[in-house]
């Protein structure tokens, strides 16, 4: 007689099968509005230009660009199938976006959601404002919309996105070999994950780094978030 498959835990409640739906997030610092490249371009191709040698372009499938045109172009072509969803990123002090991200390989059956496409520009680089913005991101996909999994993927020699995601509270799986073909060259990409189960501890880091006793006068962290998140981890582990 054949021994019994194993069939892995059972989940406890089914994940509600719903899609985001671009809804405006709105943070302390930062507002997430939904891609609209009539409303956005134009300050996305001003902050994206400070960056002149095009090192934000590097790990991505596209850019840099030889003018506004051509990156609205791309960001239309990716944006059409509503998979990936973007988000431009906007500062409140400055009220011009910065930056975008957004979700993708969406599969609500499943529970599960990635967070990419992340291209910061240099003045949203290393601030609060960039941290919240993507804690944005993860609290929506998570509590609002209800995932199980939330994704992180990246060049496996991307070695700023590696430590991001472990700094935001995910998890290394592991390397997946010749996964893509991007700009004429095999990559290798690093996975990360974060569950429901971790998420309300992470989540909790999360709100103790963002509280303005946090940080100086001058915006100066006082307490790492990665110092937060890895501790609220191996609680969860423990």
């Amino acid at each position: 007689m054949a021994p019994k498959a194993k069939l892995g835990v059972a989940v406890k409640q089914l994940p509600p099968n719903v899609r985001p739906d671009g809804r405006v997030l709105f943070g302390a610092t930062v507002t997430l509005e939904k891609l609209d490249l009539a409303r956005h371009a134009d300050g996305l191709w001003q902050t994206f230009s400070a960056d002149k040698p095009g090192a934000i372009w590097s790990y991505l499938p596209y850019g840099p660009f030889e003018g506004q045109a051509e990156l609205e172009r791309c960001y239309k072509a990716l944006s059409d199938a509503g998979d990936p969803l973007f988000y431009a990123i906007i500062p409140r002090a400055s009220r011009v976006p910065a930056g975008v991200a957004s979700y993708l390989n969406i599969v609500p059956q499943h529970g599960s959601i990635e967070i990419g496409h992340i291209n910061l520009s240099p003045e949203l680089q290393h601030t609060r404002a960039a941290t919240e913005a993507l804690f944005l991101m993860m609290r929506h996909a998570m509590d609002d919309l209800g995932n199980r999994r939330l994704e992180w993927k990246c060049n496996a020699l991307n070695a700023a996105s590696r430590s991001a995601a472990e700094r935001l509270g995910f998890t290394f799986e592991g390397i997946f070999r010749q996964h893509l073909v991007v700009k004429g060259r095999n990559r290798d990409s690093a996975w990360f994950s974060l569950l429901d189960g971790e998420w309300p501890h992470v989540r909790g880091a999360f709100l103790d780094w963002l509280k303005d006793d946090n940080f100086t006068a001058k915006g100066a962290q006082k307490t790492a978030l990665s110092e937060l998140t890895q501790s609220a981890l191996l609680k969860v582990r423990a």
